[in-house]
């Protein structure tokens, strides 16, 4: 039996996530021609024709789908074989991109000074955000994403989960705005103004929401934005209110309203809402990679000395 090509694995894999011929010629850096040419080899090896035409676009046969995970497994594997033993790391030469995926607000809050404590030990290390569209494994399962940072959802029984620190949400308003002047913010008062509120999927209810209506109040919501640093931005320069995490205002809010800037008042929200924890998720296979431990350590350190749990 002649032996099996084995770099047709990685092409495979690449076709498998790509779902298409050119798409994984980008993603190997390789013309569509030599891509298509590598298709054509890969149905003789497997006896199945992997991707066929439904329209303008390829979808992976049956064979193919069942195909996806055990391929991505083991051209893991397989790089992981062959990368450099880092039982001692020299961290002062160490190339490596290291992908996170985690939302604006992690960023903004906490990402310069992730970086920092990167480069200082490693400088020749990237950090690579990634948005955080939706809640999923399929990242951190096909290697896209070394780490996910945010709060734990349907994720899966495999992914490995660290507590990094506990948020909760405050009202902020632009310095000047009628509840910047008040002590303690009523529910009352809280739903006279308009609100601004932050979410990915274009929802405009929550948690709070529900507390005020339980008391018979509901607060009129006039703009939805993606992310919590853009609805910050929106009350700032306006009279809405804006309802995001204290970690996005660099410490986290005492029990009275506070200054979070020259520009913009924080204060604690008239109605109760549970406190949220953030984590670090990473896959298994990477458990014991002495260089991502390094990374998730780092990343515990930052959150913990800024944040606490």
């Amino acid at each position: 039996m002649p032996e099996a090509d084995l770099n047709l694995l990685v092409a495979l894999d690449a076709l498998l996530a790509d779902g298409s011929v050119a798409g994984a010629a980008r993603r190997l850096g390789l013309s569509a021609s030599a891509m298509s040419r590598t298709l054509t080899r890969l149905r003789e090896a497997t006896g199945d024709p992997l991707l066929v035409r439904a329209g303008r676009r390829m979808v992976l046969t049956p064979h193919a789908e069942a195909l996806r995970q055990r391929t991505q497994s083991a051209v893991h594997e397989a790089r992981a074989v062959l990368r450099p033993s880092t039982t001692e790391a020299d961290f002062s030469t160490l190339q490596r991109i290291f992908t996170i995926r985690a939302n604006d607000g992690f960023v903004e809050a906490l990402g310069a000074a992730l970086i920092a404590a990167v480069t200082a030990t490693a400088p020749q290390v990237c950090l690579r955000f990634a948005p955080k569209l939706e809640k999923t494994a399929a990242h951190l399962r096909d290697g896209s994403a070394d780490l996910e940072i945010g709060v734990l959802g349907e994720m899966g029984p495999e992914v490995r989960v660290q507590a990094l620190f506990r948020d909760r949400f405050v009202g902020v308003v632009r310095q000047g705005h009628p509840l910047a002047m008040e002590r303690e913010v009523t529910a009352e008062r809280y739903t006279a103004f308009g609100h601004v509120v932050a979410s990915r999927r274009g929802r405009t209810s929550g948690p709070v929401d529900e507390a005020l209506a339980a008391l018979g109040l509901q607060r009129t919501v006039v703009a939805v934005v993606p992310s919590f640093p853009a609805a910050l931005a929106v009350a700032r320069a306006s009279d809405l209110i804006a309802l995001v995490p204290a970690s996005l205002l660099g410490k986290q809010a005492e029990s009275q309203a506070w200054s979070a800037s020259a520009t913009a008042h924080a204060f604690e929200l008239p109605v109760k809402t549970g406190e949220i924890t953030v984590s670090q998720m990473w896959h298994p296979r990477l458990e014991v990679d002495p260089v991502h431990r390094w990374l998730r350590q780092l990343t515990l350190t930052v959150c913990r000395e800024r944040l606490p749990l």
